[in-house]
């Protein structure tokens, strides 16, 4: 982000606000308009006090945000709208992307969006498969039914079925199907943890008769749900919309729901990012989550970003951060070859 595009901004607030606290308050924002260089290790980007002056910030455009839809490079073959499973009337779709260049098998990251399980799409994390495609993974985006078609667990189901698929066609897609990282935001994190540690629970798991194992060996949750449980979570109404039942209703699909109930020491490595201002999905799940695994002796990665909201990595900087620790994550526990 370039600083003196906002230097004009900031007189013009600062000569319409005298008050200390607005002066403050730009002061601020102008800070956070510094990055780092593109060969340093990134520092956590400056975030903010609250909700309000982020949203100030967003007013003033001082908040840069990813692309969220760009031509596909050059570089890169897209795979678009693959059929992963068909359900009675439906086609479930995915999408993989690989470089040109590729010529021996690759690890695997498979984007879960979020959105509630009530919305969102697949292409909602190109930004993040073609910037992993050109680093030398394979990446793929899924696509899963919503709510309003079918509740919770369904959808986990049908992650777990492109698990399922992706191994299958491994050899097609230069997959190597022995790293594999599943990473998702909000709901998608909420999938991406579900389906890491339960893929040898029979219960969450689709009878296979192919005998391919569901197991992954990485997961990454940003800001993602981890326990359905808590007295914030039993109330929310997304919850009730998941499940289609009330905490009181049925106690039982709300744990069952919640990722932490499944902790178990040979569970994936697992990376964890969440802002701390985080208004919908506390920061305090992601604090349990980060507790638990440590407990249980699994690897962990935790970054807590101060000052940041939830869908946090929408912003250029903490998208280049995040895209920086889970690159280095996947280059510790699913080296490229």
């Amino acid at each position: 982000m370039k600083q003196n595009r906002y230097i004009k901004r900031i007189k013009h607030h600062i000569t319409k606000t005298a008050t200390y606290s607005s002066f403050l308050l730009v002061i601020f924002l102008y800070s956070n308009c510094s990055t780092n260089k593109i060969d340093e290790v990134p520092k956590a980007p400056n975030g903010y006090w609250n909700m309000t002056t982020l949203k100030i910030a967003y007013i003033l455009g001082a908040i840069d945000q990813i692309e969220m839809e760009f031509p596909i490079p050059e570089n890169i073959i897209e795979h678009k709208d693959i059929v992963y499973k068909k359900i009675d009337s439906t086609d479930l779709h995915l999408d993989i992307y690989h470089s040109k260049n590729i010529t021996k098998k690759a690890p695997l990251l498979l984007f879960i969006h979020g959105g509630g399980l009530s919305k969102g799409d697949k292409k909602d994390y190109l930004r993040y498969t073609i910037d992993f495609a050109e680093k030398g993974y394979i990446t793929a985006s899924v696509q899963y039914r919503f709510v309003d078609k079918v509740k919770f667990p369904a959808q986990l189901f049908e992650i777990k079925a492109a698990i399922r698929w992706l191994k299958e066609n491994a050899d097609k897609y230069h997959i190597d199907r022995n790293k594999i990282a599943l990473i998702g935001g909000s709901a998608g994190g909420h999938l991406a943890m579900m389906a890491g540690y339960t893929s040898d629970i029979a219960e969450f798991n689709e009878e296979n008769d192919s005998l391919i194992s569901y197991k992954v060996q990485v997961v990454v949750d940003l800001y993602g749900p981890t326990d359905f449980t808590t007295k914030y979570a039993r109330e929310h109404s997304i919850s009730k919309n998941m499940f289609g039942k009330t905490y009181k209703e049925s106690p039982e699909i709300y744990e069952k729901s919640s990722p932490v109930k499944f902790i178990s020491e040979d569970d994936p490595p697992s990376l964890i990012f969440h802002g701390t201002i985080d208004d919908l999905v506390p920061v305090s799940q992601s604090d349990t989550l980060e507790a638990l695994l440590k407990r249980a002796g699994v690897p962990v990665e935790y970054h807590r970003l101060k000052g940041w909201p939830h869908t946090m990595d929408i912003e250029v900087s903490v998208n280049k951060y995040c895209q920086y620790y889970m690159n280095r994550f996947f280059e510790k526990h699913i080296p490229k070859n």
